[in-house]
C-alpha cells in the first residue's frame, strides 16, 4: 500500500495523490486517459517506491480526484501539465523526474515547457508527434481503441473493451481497471482528443528533437496502438541509452504487465537523471 495517500485542492480540481515511502529524490507518476494511479501499484510498492519518493497523482475527471471545474481549461495535454507542475509547487518540489504513461507521456513533455527543475521524462505509450491530424497518424497505429479514447459516452462494452486493451491484452486484469474507466469523465475524453487534433500545446517532434534534458522512450514489442517504426525513426537530441528500448511480447503498459523487464530500466533512469 501507498505510504501516504491525501487529497490536494487545485485551482483544476481536487487531486487525488498517493505518496510511496521512499526518502530518495521525487518522481511523479502520470496515469493514462481513462486509468488512474493505482495503475502503478508495483513500482509503488516495490524496491523502487521504497527508494524514491513516488508521487502518483489521479488527473482530474479520473480515479478519485474530482472532475475539472472548467473542462476547457484543463481537458487537455497543456492544462493537465499546468495542474501537474501546480501540485508539485504546492508540494514544495523543485527538482523531479516523470514517468508518463499513453497521455501521462504527452503531459509529461509538455512539462517541460512549464518547469525548469524537471530532470528527466520516461515516456511509455506514447508516440512524440505534432498535434495534427496528420501528426497523430503517423504516430499512431489505426485501431477501435483510437476512436474510444475521445469518446464522451461509453456503453458496457466500449468500457470493458477499453480497459482491457490499454492494460494489455496479455496483462494481469484487475476490477480496478474497469471501475477506474468507468468513473472517467467523459468530457476529459472528448475535450482532450479534440484539443489534440485541434493542436493545443506543444509540437511534440520538434521538442524531442530540441531537448536539452535525457527522455527514455519505452514500448511494449506487441503495443497495439503505438507505432514503433515511427518511435525509432525520431531524431531525439537527447535520447536516454541513445535507443529506443522495445520489450518483446509487451503491450501497452510494460510497467503494469511485465514489471521485471520495465523496473530494472525505470531504476536505472532516475539513478541516471536524479
Amino acid at each position: 500500500m501507498p505510504a501516504m495517500s491525501y487529497m490536494l485542492p487545485t485551482s483544476h480540481a481536487t487531486i487525488a495523490v498517493s505518496e510511496s515511502g521512499g526518502s530518495g529524490p521525487p518522481v511523479l507518476l502520470v496515469h493514462g486517459n481513462s486509468s488512474c494511479k493505482e495503475v502503478f501499484r508495483n513500482q509503488m510498492e516495490g524496491e523502487i517506491g521504497r527508494h524514491w519518493r513516488l508521487i502518483a497523482i489521479d488527473l482530474p475527471g479520473h480515479g478519485r480526484s474530482s472532475n475539472a471545474r472548467n473542462p476547457r481549461r484543463t481537458y487537455s495535454m497543456p492544462g493537465y501539465a499546468d495542474m501537474a507542475v501546480e501540485v508539485l509547487d504546492i508540494l514544495g518540489v523543485a527538482r523531479f523526474a516523470v514517468l508518463g504513461w499513453s497521455l501521462g507521456g504527452h503531459i509529461g513533455l509538455e512539462m517541460f515547457t512549464r518547469h525548469d527543475g524537471m530532470a528527466g521524462l520516461l515516456a511509455t505509450g506514447t508516440p512524440p508527434v505534432p498535434l495534427t491530424p496528420e501528426g497523430l497518424g503517423r504516430g499512431f497505429l489505426p485501431s477501435e481503441h483510437m476512436g474510444l479514447a475521445g469518446k464522451e459516452v461509453f456503453t458496457p462494452e466500449d468500457a470493458a473493451a477499453y480497459a482491457r486493451q490499454t492494460a494489455g491484452v496479455n496483462a494481469p486484469y484487475e476490477p480496478f481497471l474497469l471501475d477506474a474507466v468507468r468513473r472517467t469523465d467523459g468530457r476529459a475524453r472528448a475535450c482532450m482528443i479534440g484539443g489534440a487534433v485541434a493542436g493545443w500545446g506543444a509540437d511534440e517532434l520538434r521538442l524531442v528533437e530540441t531537448l536539452d534534458k535525457p527522455l527514455a522512450i519505452v514500448s511494449g514489442g506487441d503495443e497495439p496502438f503505438v507505432n514503433n517504426d515511427y518511435l525509432q525513426s525520431i531524431r531525439y537530441a537527447r535520447l536516454w541509452d541513445g535507443k529506443v528500448h522495445i520489450l518483446p511480447g509487451v503491450g501497452h503498459a510494460p510497467f503494469w504487465e511485465a514489471p521485471q523487464m520495465f523496473d530494472p530500466l525505470f531504476a536505472r533512469f532516475l539513478t541516471d537523471v536524479l
